[in-house]
């Protein structure tokens, strides 16, 4: 297992070289996207408009943070569990989005889609919303604010810290 510090977005590359257990840094920015947001998302892709949002450039942290107090981007940000969101992955990896960072296990059909979409599944430390609220620098809503903690919110990280938990086949 390694540990690598990685400037987002992923490049292709990046994401070929990763392997099952390596622990990363992030610094850059992802969105932040838990069940409403998604089911938002997809609303919109069948309908055929636009989404708010590109997929393709930020990872998608299952996440919905708590308010910031005085002086701090954000409280505590940390990962929900991701097989909430299995329903939807495979149309938002249609929609561009390579890379999804949560907790817990994934389905066969989010496998799959990794697989067929060159992807990323990235394993965040339940419990640890605190020190994830510490890597973020910045926050701000991006999209769906009607939707509280629920909201799409664009953050700015600094070594955020997960370990890869599932990659594409070779």
């Amino acid at each position: 297992m390694k540990e690598t510090c990685l400037h987002l977005p992923f490049t292709s590359q990046v994401i070929e070289s990763l392997k099952v257990g390596d622990k990363l840094l992030l610094s850059g920015k992802l969105l932040t996207a838990r069940d409403a947001a998604h089911k938002r998302l997809v609303e919109l892709l069948d309908s055929g408009e636009p989404l708010p949002v590109d997929l393709s450039q930020y990872p998608i942290y299952y996440c919905g943070p708590t308010p910031a107090k005085a002086g701090f981007p954000i409280g505590a940000c940390g990962p929900t569990t991701s097989g909430r969101m299995d329903i939807y992955v495979k149309q938002l990896f249609g929609a561009g989005m390579r890379v999804m960072i949560g907790k817990g296990e994934r389905n066969a059909d989010v496998k799959e889609q990794i697989g067929l979409h060159k992807g990323l599944y990235l394993i965040a430390i339940g419990g640890a919303g605190a020190l994830y609220g510490q890597c973020v620098k910045s926050c701000k809503c991006v999209a769906f604010e009607d939707l509280g903690a629920e909201a799409i919110y664009e953050l700015d990280v600094e070594n955020f810290p997960c370990y890869v938990g599932l990659v594409r086949e070779l």
